[in-house]
């Protein structure tokens, strides 16, 4: 494929096919996502954008979920009309919305409630597939973020689809109980389905993040029984059964601010640890 241009974003050129795709991205694109509830995937979201920052990295954390969680869990409130919403839509660029998380290195565009009828308009107008892909190409050509997360809603929507087709990789959290194995093999599936469909061949399952751990014959099994069948998938690390976890969204906190030597702060700190071994970066 011959090379048609050069295009200029900021202070940052990247090369542009005559096809129109960036033939270069700097920035690495993680969908957390699993399509069960109530597995700590928003906490995982939140907690690993912010362990990576304090490491070093520049994060940018994207809510895409209308409860916007993510948001709230880092004091951060978005005004209507300055929600990803406008990006998804095509009223406002992703990078105009970016807001600060009042953390060094950690960014995050927040959501709204906006986004919960965003489903039926993209829709209604063909773009549901490509929106958020089309929403990144600024971002994709920055190289100012090292990491920028995707907090997709539990569903397998519109949103969470968008999101898939628009990332490199996908972190699955998942809970210790045998009920979290069916919510695993789906999100495996689809994103196998979304590889081998074309709308994002080069899609890659990067792991899975074992939470809510309590040290019972129960969650020792699930544990063992993923294992078994994804040992190069499988983080290290898990995440404990908290308390501490579960009230510091109510503080505007993560848990690694709210309870920073807490079992669950070391345990995030760890994944992040694992995570940057496992990209080298």
């Amino acid at each position: 494929m011959s090379l048609a241009h050069l295009s200029l974003l900021g202070n940052n050129y990247r090369l542009i096919s005559e096809e129109g795709y960036a033939t270069m991205a700097r920035v690495k694109v993680i969908a957390i996502a699993n399509q069960k509830g109530g597995v700590g995937k928003t906490t995982t979201a939140v907690n690993l954008s912010a362990a990576l920052a304090k490491r070093g990295r520049r994060v940018l954390l994207i809510d895409v979920d209308s409860q916007a969680n993510a948001s709230s869990a880092l004091g951060v409130e978005a005004a209507s009309g300055q929600s990803l919403y406008q990006a998804l839509i095509g009223n406002k660029l992703m990078e105009d919305l970016i807001m600060p998380a009042n953390r060094r290195n950690l960014s995050i565009i927040p959501a709204h409630m906006d986004l919960s009828g965003v489903e039926v308009e993209l829709t209604q107008n063909g773009t549901h597939i490509t929106c958020m892909r089309d929403a990144m190409e600024g971002l994709r050509c920055s190289d100012y973020y090292d990491y920028v997360l995707l907090d997709t809603p539990p569903s397998l929507g519109v949103l969470m689809t968008s999101s898939l087709c628009a990332c490199d990789e996908v972190l699955t959290p998942m809970q210790c109980e045998f009920l979290s194995l069916d919510g695993l093999s789906k999100i495996l599936y689809v994103v196998e389905q979304i590889r081998e469909s074309g709308a994002n061949p080069h899609l890659k399952h990067e792991g899975v993040l074992m939470t809510m751990y309590s040290n019972t014959n129960l969650a020792n099994q699930v544990i063992t029984q993923v294992r078994e069948n994804l040992p190069d998938k499988l983080y290290t690390t898990v995440i404990p059964r908290s308390v501490r976890v579960a009230e510091a969204p109510s503080f505007g906190k993560t848990v690694i601010e709210h309870d920073p030597y807490g079992q669950a702060s070391l345990a995030y700190q760890n994944a992040a640890k694992e995570f940057l071994a496992r990209h080298r970066k």
